[in-house]
């Protein structure tokens, strides 16, 4: 299956999801304000790609994949918070709070958390028998708790304006506040698809490698993207004093570590031989984004 006809499948059953009538129409309107915003979808599509390259159906993870995205940006949402980030422009527009106010802006978070695990398990239920299934929602649970993003955010709150910083303290940030989620979008597309152990573990390694490069890249942009392009406020890291790959090693060894881990996704994918052309693009295109 194709990257459109992925994209195509999650915009269309999102769209689906946030029109269910059930839910009260202003929070609704709330929470498909930041979902429908646009983005890159990148959760999802990793989800779909990882169960289409082991023979899985698509159809099948579609809701493990709109449940990700949920997730994803319930994340943002909080994030952008004044109690956080304080951002007031995510994709290129107000952030949630900015037009909804912070009530709801939290709100809107709440459900879509909530909604994502309605989601999963509802599809789960209808697939009892298969405990594959109820694996890939474990792996989603964990990327995105306290053993995952939000361990990764608190620690990166934890960390901020201290006067010093190491990079096995970077590197747990990184891995849990950003890799944990690309990791479990894999790895719960693996497991929808009914993968073995060596695959699963191949991609685990894969995600792990792949989060460490997207976030390295994304340290790199907050100081030399444009708003244009990002879509949301530059320079926060720096006037936040957060610790990132920048601010301890520099731009140049912060590139240089970007290679290293590209690297190291390559290798991981290795198993799957021509069936990873997805993956092995996704590489090149994160090592070469401006957005």
């Amino acid at each position: 299956m194709s990257a459109e006809q992925m994209s195509a499948l999650i915009e269309r059953r999102l769209q689906a999801y946030l029109s269910d009538a059930r839910i009260p129409p202003h929070l609704a309107e709330v929470m498909a304000y930041s979902v429908m915003a646009g983005g890159k979808r990148l959760r999802p599509r990793m989800l779909l790609a990882a169960c289409d390259m082991l023979h899985g159906d698509v159809e099948r993870a579609l809701p493990l994949a709109c449940a990700i995205e949920m997730i994803h940006t319930y994340s943002l949402i909080h994030d952008d918070l004044p109690c956080m980030d304080n951002d007031d422009y995510r994709r290129g527009k107000p952030t949630n709070h900015k037009v909804y106010g912070e009530g709801f802006a939290v709100l809107a978070g709440d459900g879509l958390l909530s909604y994502a695990f309605e989601i999963m398990l509802e599809a789960a239920l209808a697939n009892a028998n298969d405990s594959a299934y109820l694996k890939a929602v474990d792996a989603v649970a964990k990327g995105a708790g306290v053993h995952g993003m939000v361990a990764g955010q608190a620690c990166d709150l934890v960390n901020e304006r201290q006067p010093a910083g190491d990079a096995q303290t970077l590197r747990h940030i990184h891995e849990n506040k950003t890799g944990a989620m690309l990791k479990a979008a894999v790895c719960a597309g693996g497991y929808a698809a009914g993968g073995d152990e060596t695959a699963i573990r191949a991609l685990e390694d894969f995600g792990t490698a792949y989060g460490l490069l997207f976030q390295i890249t994304d340290d790199i942009l907050d100081v030399e993207g444009d708003f244009a392009r990002m879509g949301k406020t530059l320079g926060k890291d720096a006037s936040a004093d957060k610790l990132t790959y920048v601010r301890l090693f520099g731009l140049e060894t912060a590139r240089e570590k970007a290679q290293a881990a590209a690297c190291d996704a390559r290798a991981a994918l290795a198993v799957f031989e021509d069936r990873a052309a997805f993956f092995l693009a996704l590489i090149d295109q994160t090592l070469a984004r401006k957005s």
